[in-house]
């Protein structure tokens, strides 16, 4: 009888240990970038704790591997980035979270994937990833008056329950109110509110996660290179995020790359070098001179059967209105683009972009030159812009036009020369609502189109 009354008495210490450790934990873990022999990880305590993650192989459960430790600090928002930097190509790793030296337990399977090594060896593998943009999550204290902007959050569950293998944030991941931007106090704040919803943890922690800014992340709406507190919001962003870097050279700001099997996916800033909606003058952009060659010198060197430039407002819709590329001056840049990859002959370039509060795919179809895609995808929980259902968009597939909650699933499949792509777009419960095919173009298709 003893014995077993002192073993109920560790077992229930041991409870609260892990539910002490537990209550530590503010959001996360989440998983970061992935690559063959490395990958990073996030988490975030609310106060003053030692974190560090434990792995393991799959296929090789009894061998650990441990990432490196990190005290977590009220200047960094107690944010932790850790490294898993024993690992082999192609493999499944299960991870256990540690807050002062105590596990903490989750309701699901924790686990990360590394890239295959495939080129020279195998077809390319099948690939599965999530985009999406507008993430607001309501904060009644600092709101507008009146109705809150963010609902249906069950949209992130739903984004989890189709377990693809990376999510690409496009922007407008977090929206910075008044009482925020200004101060490093209130942009810290925002993202913890928002990184702390309930919904989104599981998606967190069970999906590689990739991410670009747009003006709300950024600053206050519409922002642009003028805004005097960039270089703080930019730190956040680093903070919050693990993307494979943060500026590519001396190039700086929230721009990267990665490569997933056969596709490149050019992660664009489009507020750090931006002029502003408001300025007369000829040759303005958004991208900055710097940054738009890096991004023309990339897609000229990229081998991939697709190539994904990923910016937070649409590029190729003619429409003309708000944040789009062919309105306030933007236009020569877009057109410089165009006439670029046209010039150079790069097939398969497929714009992902957000912001609108709409979704759709629009497409350039010209005669002998590559075609280029725009794949729009918004909002996740921030507000529907329905009364723009008949915005005139000259390039835009019949039926793809979403006014509605939504998110979108790209499925890759097929032979190295062969591959198709098929993008789906999802409603908040996990429905489909509209989808799309498009195959990779080789030079001869588009000979052919010319005979015909």
């Amino acid at each position: 009888m003893k014995s077993k009354l002192v073993l109920l008495a560790i077992l229930f210490l041991q409870t609260i240990i892990i539910t002490a450790q537990k209550n530590l934990l503010q959001s996360g873990p989440m998983i970061g970038y992935s690559e063959m022999k490395e990958v990073m990880l996030w988490v975030q305590t609310n106060k003053k704790s030692e974190v560090y993650i434990l792995y393991y192989s799959k296929s090789q459960p009894e061998i650990k591997h441990r990432t490196n430790t990190v005290i977590t600090s009220k200047d960094k928002a107690y944010t932790a980035h850790l490294l898993a930097d024993e690992l082999e190509p192609g493999q499944v790793y299960n991870y256990d979270l540690f807050i002062n030296n105590e596990i903490v337990k989750f309701d699901y399977e924790t686990s990360f994937q590394t890239l295959p090594l495939w080129q020279w060896r195998t077809d390319p593998p099948e690939i599965n990833f999530v985009t999406g943009s507008g993430a607001f999550i309501n904060d009644e204290k600092y709101d507008r008056p009146g109705k809150g902007y963010g609902s249906n959050y069950k949209i992130y569950e739903s984004i989890a329950d189709k377990k693809p293998d990376f999510m690409i944030w496009l922007g407008d991941n977090v929206y910075l109110r008044e009482a925020d931007w200004n101060t490093k106090t209130g942009i810290f704040y925002r993202y913890t509110h928002t990184r702390s919803t309930n919904e989104m943890q599981r998606l967190l922690a069970t999906i590689h996660h990739y991410a670009i800014w747009d003006d709300h992340d950024f600053g206050p709406n519409n922002s642009d290179k003028g805004f005097w507190n960039k270089n703080m919001t930019l730190e956040a962003f680093k903070l919050f995020w693990a993307n494979p870097s943060y500026g590519v050279g001396e190039l700086k700001g929230a721009l990267s790359y990665f490569n997933w099997g056969d596709c490149d996916f050019f992660l664009l800033d489009n507020r750090y070098y931006r002029d502003p909606n408001k300025l007369k003058t000829a040759n303005k952009t958004i991208l900055g001179k710097k940054q738009l060659e890096w991004l023309k010198d990339a897609l000229v060197y990229s081998n991939a059967n697709f190539k994904f430039v990923v910016m937070g407002g649409q590029f190729l819709t003619p429409a003309g209105l708000f944040e789009v590329y062919s309105n306030y001056g933007f236009s020569d840049e877009r057109n410089e683009i165009i006439e670029f990859i046209h010039s150079q002959e790069i097939r398969n370039v497929i714009f992902l972009t957000g912001d609108r509060h709409h979704s759709e795919i629009s497409i350039l179809d010209r005669a002998e030159k590559p075609v280029i895609y725009d794949i729009t995808t918004s909002p996740f929980t921030s507000g529907v812009a329905t009364k723009w259902e008949n915005e005139i968009n000259q390039l835009r597939i019949e039926g793809s036009l979403i006014n509605d909650h939504n998110f979108s699933v790209f499925n890759i499949t097929g032979k190295r020369k062969d591959r198709i792509l098929t993008v789906t777009f999802y409603d908040k419960e996990g429905n489909k609502i509209f989808d799309y095919k498009i195959k990779n173009e080789k030079r001869e298709d588009r000979k052919l189109k010319k005979l015909d």
